[in-house]
């Protein structure tokens, strides 16, 4: 029953691998052209595990900004896995705390999503989770790999556009949170922000400044919209 119900956490698994390798490979070629060295890539893959923080992560590196910025900017973007763990945890009561710590090191976006969905009844055992994250962390990590190896053989990637990949993510992600006049209010003032942080601040906590305050500023917006009564 337990090997039943890790190859079914494998082969939930398997849009999340066919998302991420090229994603992967991606962030590895980046990393390459910012001077890591594939033990370093495969690393970074192994303990962040964050597509978002990895790529922020070496999108700093080369512009020269410093350790402390680096961290503190990875721990705020991976700030919401609390929120996504504190939502599976109820379903998770009877795992002793070991193997709560080796599946939260699993827990992505994606496979938060997939694993949520099969929290009915029965919920989801240990086995079918550990088998949906180390199936999705593997093809991050062998893309990852992948990335690194090829950076090595295509030299200056900017002639491949892959510079971009890391701007082009997030503006897909930007435009799919764009729903209303307060959303588009606070993107272009955390633009704003952030521009004028690096201007004054030189570039590193920019983006944390600009986090930071869109953020705060754009839920005392929602509270100030709300209808009273």
């Amino acid at each position: 029953m337990n090997k039943n119900h890790f190859f079914l956490g494998a082969r939930d698994a398997l849009p999340i691998v066919l998302g991420y390798f090229p994603l992967a490979m991606t962030f590895g070629v980046l990393a390459r052209s910012s001077n890591l060295s594939l033990d370093q890539i495969v690393a970074m893959s192994l303990m962040i595990y964050s597509g978002s923080a990895q790529f922020i992560a070496v999108s700093m590196l080369g512009s020269g900004a410093t350790p402390p910025g680096i961290i503190a900017t990875i721990l705020l973007v991976n700030s919401r896995l609390i929120l996504l763990s504190a939502s599976l945890a109820p379903y998770l009561p009877r795992m002793a705390a070991p193997v709560l710590s080796f599946l939260a090191h699993g827990l992505t976006d994606e496979t938060y999503a997939v694993a949520v969905s099969r929290t009915g009844e029965p919920p989801p055992t240990r086995w079918y989770l550990s088998g949906l994250f180390i199936t999705s962390h593997l093809a991050w990590v062998g893309g990852s790999a992948l990335g690194g190896f090829m950076g090595a053989l295509l030299g200056d990637t900017s002639r491949w556009g892959f510079d971009f990949a890391l701007t082009a993510m997030f503006i897909c992600l930007l435009i799919m949170q764009l729903k209303n006049n307060i959303t588009i209010a606070v993107a272009c003032l955390a633009g704003l922000i952030s521009i004028t942080a690096a201007t004054m601040l030189g570039r590193g906590w920019n983006i944390i400044l600009a986090t930071v305050l869109a953020a705060t500023i754009g839920v005392l917006m929602e509270k100030w919209n709300k209808p009273s009564g």
